[in-house]
């Protein structure tokens, strides 16, 4: 039990240094994350129900794990989005003298990250509440390391520019969602079903591949940067 102490420490140490109004927007993004999961597993469920014949005759883990895959699927669309702004379109990460990139963040970053481990929190509580029908410990272990590195980077501001690298890698996931609704719905012969694998081969070569080299090198190339943030957060 101590390194669980110890983790709690750290991370309330790092968040010492941030006002009321930061702490205040970083907890509503949480519940902004939350309520979206909530709102879109109903929507899903009315949706499906009304323009899907076959949602009727699927049993009730059937049922849980389509209305389940389709937050986890929004959640993909808005965190793949987000990030592809952030390291493409916007200037937040953008190397200058004034202000190393490993150190910047904004408030939209800052809401997107915390939007995201609302949607963690919330698939992890129905993987545990309805476990092992949502998957096993391995499920319970990527959602609980992933909540810990990125509410690292948002309590610290640090290092953000690398989550969300990672975080783009959820633009396959609405493919892989799709090819089990697809097969759920009995269309796994259909054109829909190809074309999607398809699709799901180059993005997670691109996504999950491709842009973890791109990373990796990211970081060598930057290592200077990379392991003063560390030193930072270990003292």
């Amino acid at each position: 039990m101590m390194w669980v102490v110890g983790l709690g420490a750290g991370l309330m140490n790092i968040a010492g240094h941030a006002t009321p109004t930061k702490e205040l927007h970083w907890l509503s993004s949480v519940f902004i994350g939350i309520l979206m999961c909530k709102i879109v597993y109903d929507v899903t469920g009315v949706i499906s129900s009304s323009l899907f014949k076959g949602y009727s005759k699927l049993n009730d883990k059937e049922k849980l794990e389509w209305n389940n895959r389709g937050f986890s699927t929004f959640h993909a669309i808005v965190a793949a989005a987000g990030s592809l702004y952030l390291l493409l379109l916007s200037d937040l990460f953008i190397d200058t003298k004034d202000e190393l990139f490993i150190n910047r963040s904004s408030t939209l970053s800052d809401t997107l990250l915390g939007i995201s481990i609302g949607y963690f929190l919330s698939d992890l509580a129905m993987i545990l509440y309805n476990f092992p029908a949502l998957g096993g410990m391995e499920y319970v272990v990527h959602h609980g390391l992933s909540m810990y590195s990125i509410l690292l980077a948002l309590l610290s501001g640090q290092a953000q520019i690398y989550i969300f690298m990672v975080l783009f890698t959820e633009s396959t996931t609405p493919f892989v969602n799709l090819r089990w609704h697809l097969d759920v719905a009995g269309l796994k012969n259909s054109k829909i079903y190809i074309y999607n694998g398809v699709a799901l081969f180059f993005g997670w070569l691109v996504a999950r591949i491709i842009l973890f080299v791109i990373l990796l090198y990211h970081m060598f190339v930057h290592f200077d940067q990379v392991s003063a943030c560390l030193l930072v957060d270990v003292y």
